[in-house]
Order: structure tokens, then sequence, then C-alpha cells
């Protein structure tokens, strides 16, 4: 490889790591977040919400999309999710969204989520006797 190649590498590789992903200033930063409550109108949903570095209790606000998304459409308490959006005054305004496995989940929020699950799974225990 000559020394020009070599260049053109190393200022392709340089680009991978500092370029943006597509579409992340229309959507947002990443965030993730736990489930405490789900309304019945589904407008406003309460979680604890891991963005920036800090997790804080938050209502999540779906956009129009995703209202009609099956995810949100099934939404319960202790549901685990990775999103995109920005956090406002009212709460973390949701702009895409996917369900994940609570062992996905940043360190700060897996603790809530075990135990949000161990709570959901006692309130069922007693029905299944």
């Amino acid at each position: 490889m000559t020394g020009r190649q070599r260049l053109a590498v190393a200022a392709v590789i340089a680009l991978l790591f500092t370029a943006e992903p597509a579409g992340s200033q229309d959507e947002g930063e990443f965030a993730f977040a736990v489930v405490s409550k789900v309304s019945k109108d589904r407008r406003q949903v309460m979680a604890h919400v891991y963005a920036g570095g800090s997790v804080r209790e938050t209502a999540l606000i779906p956009t129009d999309p995703i209202l009609d998304n099956l995810i949100w459409k099934k939404l319960e308490i202790c549901h685990s999710l990775k999103m995109t959006g920005s956090l406002t005054a009212e709460g973390y305004r949701i702009g895409t969204l996917k369900n994940l496995d609570a062992g996905m989940l940043p360190m700060g929020l897996q603790g809530i989520a075990g135990d949000c699950l161990t709570k959901k799974a006692l309130e069922f225990a007693p029905a299944i006797d």
C-alpha cells in the first residue's frame, strides 16, 4: 500500500468516526426509557428516561406517527424502550421508537427495570396458584 493509499484510508476512517448518523438532526438524540405509568389515552406516559448521562422521571410525549405505532399501542408498565427525540419542558418528545429487552438498557436503568419486573411478577404470582 502506497503512502497516498494509506492517507486515503486514514481519512475515510476519520470521517466514519466523526460523522453523525444519518437522520439524527431531524430525530434528536438517543434515549432509553422504562415505562412506569401508562395513561388510558396514551398521549402522555410516565417513564424513567436515560438521556445525556442521567436518569430522570418524565413524561413521554409521542408525535403523531408514534401514536399509530404498534409498539406504542401495546405499551405496558415495565416496557423498555430505545428512542430518539428531544427533552422539552413538558417531557421527552419521541421521534422514533424501538422496543428493547431490559438487558440491553444502560446500567442506570437496569436496576429500575429489574425492580419493576419483580413487582409486576409478584402481582401476578397469587393469580397463578
